[in-house]
């Protein structure tokens, strides 16, 4: 969303791969973006965890690849196809789960919980 990104008003979840808690990572996303933490062990957070990665795998189920640019390629077509809606329900989802946990004050759940 290039308008966000000149006015500077993004913001940005990750988990807690190491890869996204690194020095330079950390120094980028606080001058550039809000972060939002993501609690520990809590999967269930990550957009691509449940919605992206499920949806791609059952896209590609039953295909067979013979180079790494093959799989690159044809998960690009398939993300291309994705309806915009099914981001606004993915966005919508993960603010419900994030509304949740806060609801849940730090006590254990499973599930949607009907969300």
């Amino acid at each position: 969303m290039p308008q966000k990104w000149q006015n500077q008003n993004l913001t940005n979840h990750h988990d807690i791969a190491s890869v996204h808690r690194s020095f330079k990572v950390s120094q980028f996303l606080g001058k550039n973006m809000t972060a939002i933490p993501h609690p520990p062990n809590s999967t269930d957070l990550a957009t691509c965890d449940f919605f992206l990665f499920p949806r791609l795998k059952h896209r590609m189920k039953g295909q067979i690849y013979d180079t790494i640019e093959e799989i690159q390629e044809e998960s690009q077509r398939k993300l291309g196809r994705f309806p915009k809606r099914d981001f606004q329900g993915c966005f919508q989802a993960w603010q419900n789960r994030w509304e949740r946990g806060i609801r849940a004050k730090g006590e254990y759940f499973e599930g949607d919980g009907g969300i």
